[in-house]
């Protein structure tokens, strides 16, 4: 679990929903005032229809793998793969062997990919290539998928508006009955500013959504992405140093340059 994403939601949702009870103390309905299942149609509905519009079904229906991708926390470290590379190099330098002997002990795919690699006894451009492209086409899908929520982003505003101006055209013909004998004799000023109040709520859903959700969690995905990239790109230059049989100080010392320089490692 992410605690950073629960506690941002929750801590967001707490600070908009005090203020939503402060405003609304003097309304009749209190907070239900901001509540319009309506108006949440079409924003909601709008955002997800246009989304599916834009993007493949398989897409649209990822998204609730990538909500979970969302709230997941990232398991291993750059500094933990760091150390697992420097005790390969030092296998490495004994023997091709040896280092096959290492493989079912490496818990990262990708790193363990390039080492199967060289104990196949690839050379040296064929392994950069190989893993860079790996890197190149994970980061076209992760975005991709990213961008779903991007786009969502742009919706729901402009949904938002759309529920406004539904809104607004119920109000200005119902301004064209007022007092022709069909009203029922109650104010019409507060019946049009009523109107006008729910006109304006699917513009704070859309805003609310839009803000406080599918941009945020792009936003997530992208920095998640970039962070795979960095601890990948490591793990390449980490595979070509096995290759070439460097020796473990040279190797931690190069990968260090991955790391923020409190986190770098070390001879014990």
């Amino acid at each position: 679990m992410d605690f950073g994403t629960l506690i941002g939601i929750l801590l967001g949702s707490g600070l908009i929903g005090t203020a939503i009870i402060g405003v609304s103390t003097t309304l009749p309905d209190g907070p239900m005032t901001f509540v319009d299942s309506q108006s949440l149609m079409i924003v909601l509905g709008g955002t997800i229809a246009a989304t599916a519009i834009a993007y493949p079904m398989r897409d649209v229906l990822a998204l609730f793998k990538n909500i979970r991708a969302v709230f997941s926390s990232e398991k291993d470290s750059n500094k933990n793969t760091l150390e697992d590379i420097v005790e390969l190099s030092d296998t490495a330098r004994k023997g091709s062997a040896e280092l096959e002997g290492a493989l079912s002990g490496i818990k990262d795919p990708f790193l363990r990919d390039g080492v199967q690699m060289i104990v196949d006894g690839l050379d040296e451009e064929s392994i950069q290539e190989i893993l860079a492209t790996r890197v190149e086409n994970r980061e076209a899908r992760e975005s991709a998928e990213s961008s779903v929520f991007k786009t969502m982003g742009a919706f729901a505003p402009a949904f938002g508006m759309i529920g406004t101006l539904v809104g607004l055209v119920a109000m200005l013909f119902a301004m064209g009955t007022t007092g022709d004998g069909t009203d029922d004799g109650g104010d019409p000023a507060a019946k049009l500013g009523q109107a006008m109040g729910v006109a304006l709520i699917t513009t704070f859903y859309g805003a609310l959504l839009a803000n406080m959700f599918f941009n945020p969690m792009a936003a997530k995905l992208n920095s998640r992405i970039e962070k795979r990239n960095i601890k990948q790109n490591m793990i390449i230059d980490g595979i070509i140093m096995l290759r070439r049989r460097k020796h473990p100080i040279l190797v931690r010392e190069y990968l260090n340059s991955y790391l923020p320089p409190k986190d770098w490692k070390r001879e014990d």
